[in-house]
């Protein structure tokens, strides 16, 4: 039964029309010295949830950008002993902008949630186009790999493995575009330094993460993020993955699996799209594709324009319905009933949990470890705001006028634009493990 249409022109006709009268009235001007916070942003609809927090549609109230926004409760996560890859995607996403990323604009934080402001992408994510039975052609599917492939190799620029490349983690945008999200299990490695954690979701896991998780060894590096791209691939267009793996499975098991079972490659596929995907999906790393230069020298991609596909001049195949939006309506519903802190009733709420804890005695604590965690994260949480960064970067970058004889000009330094390493509350929270 196909879901309800969630009536989304009519949506986006609304809010142009409230931002037009909105102009007519005053806009809320903030203090650029204020913190970026909760109150700056009006909730408008939520449209996702994961393991790490939910999500929803917002739109800043100054400006009237449309962003989305991902907040994750603070106590679930030391629940879930989550605090660790919060803040590690947190360091990550403050540090990188790419044209095929969903960008990091904002992050904050409250008494009880972590707050994350990235791009609005419009189109749902490719898991949602295959459970929707979207037949890609392999010229769309060729675009999504070129595009991975663009964002995969800023990425190794920025010594930055994803692990995580799948469908669920690709998102379009209303042109069709593919974006790469969810950073929470990301690495860095570094000098050569190799990473050996079992991370990952198994059927888009590279061989070496389990060969190296059962027998040992040197580890794996930024080849597994391709051949994951290789699987995400084959499934777009076949409808299903090219080995037949579940999370259930046991790793031990996955290690014989890819030395006896290969992968079986339509007869009805081009001989250019077979002869890409075996090069994707090379059980060893060594002879895998996984650079830009790899792609860039493929035959199979002799005729693909990269400075076209990077500006985003390459018109996609399949662009997605603008009509609707592409993601289950039963998210909002989900929110407005059965969410026991809805994110609509938040300033109520902490308003009534500042009235109830100034009355009681704070010695008489519940759970000082929990307390502790808490306390931890308000310290550690780095508030991010790449709107003020940017600004900041605009004025640097102005031409100085020319001094006059005689006098030196001093070079400037703006604080806003210097790395900060992100302090992690691991001396108080578990550990989220080795990378």
């Amino acid at each position: 039964q196909p879901r309800p249409l969630f009536p989304w022109s009519k949506w986006k006709k609304r809010m142009s029309m409230s931002s037009i009268s909105a102009a007519t009235t005053r806009k809320p001007v903030f203090d650029d010295k204020e913190d970026v916070n909760f109150d700056h942003f009006q909730i408008l609809r939520a449209i996702g949830k994961g393991s790490f927090g939910k999500v929803c549609i917002v739109q800043k109230r100054d400006t009237e950008k449309m962003y989305a926004m991902k907040y994750m409760n603070k106590q679930q996560c030391i629940e879930r002993d989550e605090v660790r890859n919060v803040f590690r995607e947190l360091e990550i996403l403050q540090e990188i902008e790419h044209v095929f990323l969903v960008n990091l604009w904002y992050s904050f934080q409250d008494e009880e949630d972590m707050f994350m402001v990235v791009d609005l992408l419009l189109g749902g994510d490719l898991r949602y186009h295959l459970q929707q039975n979207v037949q890609f052609s392999e010229d769309t599917v060729k675009l999504y790999i070129c595009e991975m492939a663009l964002a995969l190799d800023y990425l190794r620029s920025q010594h930055i493995i994803h692990r995580d490349v799948k469908p669920d983690n690709i998102l379009l945008d209303e042109q069709g575009h593919a974006h790469l999200t969810d950073f929470n299990i990301a690495t860095i490695i570094k000098d050569g330094e190799r990473a050996t954690a079992l991370a990952g979701t198994k059927p888009y896991m590279a061989p070496e993460i389990f060969h190296s998780f059962v027998n040992g060894g040197t580890g794996y590096s930024f080849e597994v993020d391709w051949w994951s791209v290789g699987v995400m691939a084959y499934e777009l267009l076949r409808g299903w993955r090219p080995y037949d793996i579940h999370s259930s499975n046991a790793v031990e098991s996955l290690v014989q699996l890819f030395s006896t079972v290969s992968v079986q490659y339509l007869p009805t596929w081009s001989k250019e799209m077979v002869a890409l995907l075996r090069k994707l999906l090379t059980v060893n790393p060594e002879h895998r594709f996984s650079s830009l230069q790899d792609m860039q020298a493929a035959p199979s991609l002799a005729n693909v324009l990269w400075d076209d596909l990077s500006e985003k001049k390459v018109e996609p195949g399949f662009v997605p319905n603008k009509g609707r939006l592409h993601c289950d309506p039963t998210f909002e519903l989900e929110e407005m009933i059965l969410e026991s802190r809805p994110l609509h009733k938040k300033k109520k709420r902490l308003a009534k949990n500042k009235s109830r804890d100034s009355s009681r005695d704070s010695s008489q604590s519940e759970n000082d470890y929990l307390q502790d965690c808490l306390d931890a994260i308000q310290q550690d949480f780095v508030i991010f705001n790449r709107e003020k960064l940017k600004r900041s970067q605009d004025l640097t970058n102005e031409p100085l006028p020319a001094p006059e004889t005689g006098d030196a000009v001093e070079p400037m330094v703006d604080s806003e634009t210097e790395s900060v390493a992100l302090p992690i509350c691991g001396s108080i929270c578990p550990s989220g493990g080795s990378s």
